[in-house]
């Protein structure tokens, strides 16, 4: 039998019911589900330092259990000292068993591990569904080797969901562990 994470699991077995009495979905096609993570981080300074880049995809490699890739940039910005196509941040999409992997660590190991951590906003949905997450430090993950970093850098982090409204992915997240802030 192939293997299934733990978050996928509790998703099929316990999620899904919660929001179909919820929301009074007919059809468990009806409930939304998340359909993608995506990990960035911005590296401004790569415009002077290449090798800053190289660092930031392979730490992203790293947390994530799979290669990330460069981002570039899309157009000039003089006021920068940017020109189109130079690399200017990294990303990570993860899908599948990965995603409720990464998902898994974030919420029970991660987070946990913020100092003075009351919670996440909920004010990151952004009218569709989705949710963005803004991490301060890459150093709460314990897969990073503090020894090793060259600088202190933050992460964005988007979950992308199937669910119309921003209540309906809130109610989704929470069921899956993100610990919301209570207003």
């Amino acid at each position: 039998m192939a293997y299934i994470p733990r978050l996928k699991k509790e998703y099929r077995e316990r999620v899904i019911q919660t929001l179909k009495e919820e929301f009074g979905y007919n059809n468990i096609m009806q409930v939304p589900r998340l359909e993608k993570i995506v990990v960035s981080r911005g590296v401004g300074d790569a415009v002077s330092d290449k090798k800053l880049i190289d660092h930031a995809v392979d730490e992203l490699s790293i947390i994530t259990g799979q290669k990330a890739v460069s981002t570039i940039s899309k157009k000039d910005v003089a006021a920068f000292k940017l020109r189109k196509g130079m690399p200017i941040g990294a990303k990570v999409t993860l899908r599948g068993e990965r995603m409720y992997e990464f998902l898994d660590r974030l919420v029970t190991s991660a987070l946990p591990r913020v100092r003075d951590f009351q919670g996440i906003k909920s004010t990151g949905f952004d009218g569709r569904g989705n949710y963005s997450l803004g991490i301060t430090e890459q150093i709460i993950f314990p897969e990073i080797n503090i020894d090793k970093i060259n600088r202190i850098n933050g992460m964005d982090i988007t979950f992308v969901t199937s669910a119309n409204t921003d209540k309906e992915a809130q109610s989704l997240l929470a069921q899956l562990g993100l610990p919301f802030k209570r207003n």
